[in-house]
């Protein structure tokens, strides 16, 4: 027994890609069960339907994708949380950038870590916990803002985009920063001496090496907001996203749930393939 185990052991030091393999295949096996198995599971259930007694039939078909296409409230759901997850991540991009930029080339290197730790506090809380507090902030009659300052703009959308744009910000700072980090300062100084002013050097030179990580930035902004529905219904109102439709038929109609919840794989699937056409990831 010790002889084969010598063996294999002399042979996996001979074969370094073999080590590899076995070292991965555990987390890759439950990677390949939990998430691929769990996509197949949803989109099978998207082709069952439900009859009109209630009872769930398992004859595949794609009547669930005919009524979202057909229906026209349900496109509009569709379009606005796209048009809300591309808000968020054009804040949050406005926002992260010039807080990234003075962490990582303006503030005293001693204060970076306290800085940047700042930034990953808020991660810290339950997502919860920041909802209802911003829910209480935006309140309208009664919020702090309404007793403060005599109005708010209540729940609606546009409260929607500024607690999603706040709870998803850290992600965009974090890459930033990360994209900062290593970017020569020679580069800020040659543009300097060059005689561009700092709006200029912050268009030609620091953006254009920011892109690669605006876009995985992106990436975290715009997938959790098209599949957010917690926040939608705390600051929401009446505005209904995605995510909200999905939870509102997951206990009445599972087949339908399941198929609009394939819409945003889908449109992440488009964005991912896009940005991989672009050649951001090839240079994060």
């Amino acid at each position: 027994m010790s002889s084969l185990s010598a063996r294999v052991t002399r042979g996996l030091h001979r074969r370094p890609r073999a080590r590899l393999a076995l070292l991965l295949s555990g987390p890759v096996a439950w990677l390949l069960l939990a998430y691929l198995g769990s996509l197949i599971s949803l989109f099978v259930t998207s082709l069952y339907r439900i009859d009109d007694a209630g009872d769930l039939q398992k004859s595949i078909g794609f009547s669930n994708f005919s009524r979202l296409l057909h229906t026209e409230v349900y496109r509009t759901v569709a379009l606005r949380t796209i048009g809300i997850a591309l808000a968020v991540t054009v804040i949050d991009v406005v926002l992260a950038v010039p807080v990234a930029l003075f962490i990582a080339k303006i503030a005293n290197p001693r204060w970076r870590s306290v800085l940047v730790t700042g930034v990953l506090v808020p991660l810290w809380a339950s997502y919860l916990v920041k909802a209802y507090a911003w829910r209480t902030l935006l309140g309208s009659p009664g919020g702090v803002l309404d007793k403060t300052f005599g109005g708010s703009p209540g729940y609606s959308l546009a409260s929607v985009i500024v607690v999603l744009a706040y709870l998803w910000l850290p992600y965009m700072i974090l890459p930033v920063y990360a994209g900062l980090e290593r970017l020569p300062d020679s580069l800020l100084e040659a543009s300097g001496d060059l005689g561009a002013h700092f709006g200029r050097t912050i268009r030609s030179v620091v953006v254009p090496m920011l892109f690669p990580a605006i876009i995985a930035g992106s990436i975290f902004t715009f997938s959790l907001t098209l599949g957010d529905y917690i926040a939608v219904g705390l600051v929401g109102g009446s505005t209904q996203m995605i995510g909200t439709v999905v939870y509102s038929n997951f206990s009445v109609d599972l087949p339908f749930a399941a198929a609009f919840a394939t819409v945003p794989v889908l449109i992440m699937v488009v964005y991912l393939f896009l940005v991989r056409r672009s050649g951001a990831l090839e240079n994060l």
